[in-house]
Order: structure tokens, then sequence, then C-alpha cells
């Protein structure tokens, strides 16, 4: 499969036709447009669109009236093959918040899965299975990243507590300390396997721990029978995914909508 069907596939599967990520959630089918709604913790977004420029200013009204009304933040998941090609621009008007780019990266579960990508001496991957697991998480994430992780603590409580099959959790422990994270979440019948928040406290980056994640959560995805893999990869990781292995399909930039930032 070359990268125009990858990326063809990904768009039905994972998009398109996309299934509930979470607990509580639903993905409803609003004309031209895949969304999914759920509890605050969870990922409340546009998913897919088939827009045109005559109807992308509609939908877009839509989008932020249906959010609105339940009194959630939303992200407008933008690829840059989306249609109308000024999508962002009309986006932006509309008072939604740009963030970073991030590279949407794939490749075959099989070949990431043989890669030969243990954690250094004296770290331990462990697997997040229960609250105590989800802070160990958690502190990585804070700080990995800088910012405040509670949504993530409550989203992994309640999927560990409703839906354990569909999330796979790790930490790496150094001396007794967690030193960086990452999880993987599965929808059956898509065939791919989303890598996720995969992070590294500053003193421990440079020595393999990113590599060592991909490669654990990647031989549980072939275990479970998910072919591919699929990163949204920022400029750090993008360099050490393409060694491994993957290849960018497109890029997808997350248009963010806060109804208290847009109303004041």
């Amino acid at each position: 499969m070359d990268n125009a069907e990858a990326l063809a596939l990904f768009d039905r599967r994972v998009r398109r036709e996309a299934r509930p990520d979470g607990p509580g959630c639903r993905v409803e089918r609003a004309g031209n447009v895949v969304r999914q709604t759920g509890p605050a913790e969870a990922w409340n977004g546009v998913l897919w669109t088939g827009l045109t420029a005559a109807t992308a200013d509609r939908a877009i009204e839509e989008q932020v009236r249906h959010f609105t009304a339940l009194g959630r933040e939303f992200e407008w998941k933008l690829y840059e093959h989306d249609e109308p090609h000024d999508l962002g621009d009309r986006l932006r008007a509309a008072g939604f918040a740009a963030g970073p780019r991030e590279a949407l990266m794939v490749a075959e579960t099989a070949r990431i899965a043989a890669t030969a990508a243990p954690p250094p001496d004296g770290v331990e991957l462990v697997p997040v299975t229960d609250a105590a697991g989800v802070d160990l998480m958690v502190d990585v994430h804070d700080r990995a990243f800088g910012t405040d992780g509670s949504h993530l603590r409550q989203r992994l409580l309640r999927q560990l507590a409703e839906r354990p099959g569909a999330v796979v959790a790790v930490v790496a422990v150094a001396a007794g300390r967690p030193v960086s994270s990452a999880r993987m979440e599965t929808v059956p019948g898509t065939g791919f396997a989303g890598l996720w928040g995969g992070g590294t406290v500053p003193e421990w980056r440079g020595r393999g721990l990113y590599r060592a994640l991909v490669a654990h959560r990647a031989r549980i995805a072939a275990a479970r029978g998910f072919p591919w893999l699929q990163v949204d990869a920022s400029d750090d990781s993008r360099p050490v995914l393409g060694r491994l292995g993957f290849a960018v399909l497109s890029t997808t930039t997350p248009y963010d909508y806060r109804p208290d930032a847009t109303t004041g």
C-alpha cells in the first residue's frame, strides 16, 4: 500500500467512519460533518468534514452552536488535505485558535514491532492498570509537557474502569521514579492503533525511552491484530519516528474553540 492509499484508508476508517473513543462518548454525523461529543474530560470535536466553499461557514456556525450549548470546549481537527483550502482561515475568523501543526505519520505495525528498542539499563516498563499507575503517568505528563494533566487523569481513570481494553498505558520507572510514559488507543474495526502522549522528563531525554515505548506499544498492537500504527508527531518526535520507519501522510492542526475566550 502506498502513502496515498494509506491516507485514503485512514480518512475512511478513522475519520469518516469514526467510532467513539471513550466512555460516555458518541459519534454523530451532522450533514457533511463527523464529530464526537462526550463528557468534559473526553475529547470533543470535529473529526472529518466533506465541505465546500459554499457550505463551510454554515457548518462552522452549527458546530459552535452545538458544543457551546453543551458548555464544551472543542477541537476542529483540520488536515492539510481537507477542503476547502481556506478552511483554517475560516475557523480563525469564527473565533478558533490554531495550535501547533503536527505530522500525520503511519507505519506498518509488524515492522515497528520487530524493532529492537529495549529501555535503557535500570528502567522498567510498568503497565498502567489502576489509579496509582494513572498518578504516575500524569506526574510524567506534567513534568514533560509543563501542562495540567487533570483532564488526562479523569479520562484515563474512566477508560480503565469502563473500557480497559481500549487503552494501553505504560510508565517507564527508574530508581522508583516515573521518567517517561505513553499510551495507545485502539478501536476495533479501524485497523489503526493510535499512539498518544509519549513524553519524557527533561533529565531523561535522549536515552532511547521514546523509541522503547513506541516499540513496546507496537508489539501489543501486533498481538491484537492492528496492522497500522498512527501518530500525530511533533517536530521533536517526527525525526525519531521517521528513522523507525513511519511515513508522513499529511499534517494536522488543532483548531480550538473555547466559548469563554470568545464571549468574554
